[in-house]
């Protein structure tokens, strides 16, 4: 009896026809978003995107003649526009690194911005692509239709449950676990973090260690629920998360409830909370101390500069480059999740409160730029 999964099978596990099961598989359109989420983690469970059989053959490195590079290329997917650019002090660096080390295995690179699948179908030509790297968050239909095809694939900052592949990613989750022990260290009793956590994986994993660390060192955090833990921002632009934190923190001080310390998905998100908290009439870190996380340029530049995990930004675009290749060469290994180790810059948004939550105020441990070292 043979143990080929069907499209039949994945049909009759779903409740779905089997021409809906096709359309989904081959990225067609005319398939519910609902529909097509089934469709795929029937097809995932049941192993059906490990079969061979399955994909068309991606394309193999050419041997270059002697003394002449490779001309082939390896397709770059940013599609967030809005936040994931060239530009970006972050992705801007990533992309950086990616570029750096494909040049050097004298590979060329093709940058894709699209976010339709039907435009992105037209765009891919496996025969003329080694493989695909994808920066930040990026759709499920997009990543099935490169699954589909068999094209090696490795993300990074971003991991899709449905879509088994190689990822890259800083050590989110024991990076903020660090950090928040260090404030606790220097006394805080009292911390939220900052961010939504639903926006990536990312965010998810650095609230996941900032209530790790709450929980392990103060027993009364335990009695928290996650919404008590949790800053919420509306919106998805920095303007709109600004006004979220203001009103916040507006209605915080009108009951003397502020915390001690904010914790914060990233520095964009931080520096945006210094501000506001500024424009309050509150001093950091007197009165309150904010971290960030990434180490962004802007990160130092503001005042006073802020209390950061450091991203190894170039390096993840390397290491994505690196893992890319050796799935090109083995493509039967077992899949790998790559995290790179973030420093700890402890600077001025930072200060240690006493027992009762008041800031020690200057010239006291902790204010400096030296990273963390293990």
């Amino acid at each position: 009896m043979s143990n080929k999964i069907t499209m039949q099978q994945i049909a009759d596990s779903v409740g779905v026809s089997k021409f809906v099961v096709s359309k989904t598989l081959s990225g067609k359109g005319g398939v519910s978003e609902a529909t097509r989420e089934r469709v795929i983690a029937a097809a995932t469970q049941l192993g059906y995107f490990t079969q061979k059989h399955v994909y068309m053959n991606a394309a193999k490195p050419e041997p270059a003649a002697e003394g002449a590079k490779s001309r082939q290329s390896v397709l770059l997917l940013m599609p967030n526009i809005r936040f994931q650019t060239k530009e970006s002090l972050y992705w801007g660096r990533v992309l950086d690194g990616v570029s750096a080390r494909l040049e050097q295995e004298g590979c060329g690179m093709i940058i894709v911005s699209e976010q339709s699948i039907e435009h992105f179908v037209d765009i891919l030509n496996p025969s003329g692509i080694l493989g695909l790297i994808g920066v930040g968050e990026i759709s499920t239909s997009l990543l099935l239709e490169v699954h589909r095809i068999g094209l090696p694939m490795v993300l990074v900052d971003h991991e899709d449950a449905l879509i088994p592949t190689d990822t890259v990613f800083a050590n989110n989750y024991e990076s903020v676990y660090r950090l928040t022990k260090h404030l606790i260290g220097m006394g805080h009793r009292n911390m939220m973090f900052v961010g939504n956590v639903r926006y990536s994986r990312s965010f998810l994993d650095r609230f996941l260690g900032f209530r790790s660390a709450l929980e392990e060192r103060l027993p009364e955090a335990r009695k928290l629920s996650k919404e008590e833990q949790l800053v919420p921002l509306d919106g998805a632009d920095q303007s709109e998360h600004l006004e979220s934190f203001k009103s916040w923190a507006s209605e915080r001080m009108e009951r003397n409830a502020l915390p001690t310390a904010l914790v914060c998905a990233n520095d964009r998100i931080a520096i945006g909370a210094v501000r506001a908290l500024t424009e309050l009439g509150l001093s950091v870190p007197e009165q309150i101390s904010v971290t960030g996380f990434d180490n962004i340029e802007d990160a130092y530049r503001i005042d006073p500069p802020l209390t950061t995990a450091h991203v190894p930004k170039e390096a993840l675009g390397k290491r994505a480059v690196e893992r890319l290749l050796g799935r090109i060469a083995s493509k039967n290994e077992p899949l790998e999740k790559i995290l790179l180790t973030c420093d700890l810059l402890y600077r001025g948004t930072t200060c240690p409160v006493n027992e009762d939550g008041i800031s020690e105020r200057y010239g006291l441990p902790g204010r400096d730029s030296r990273p963390e070292h293990n």
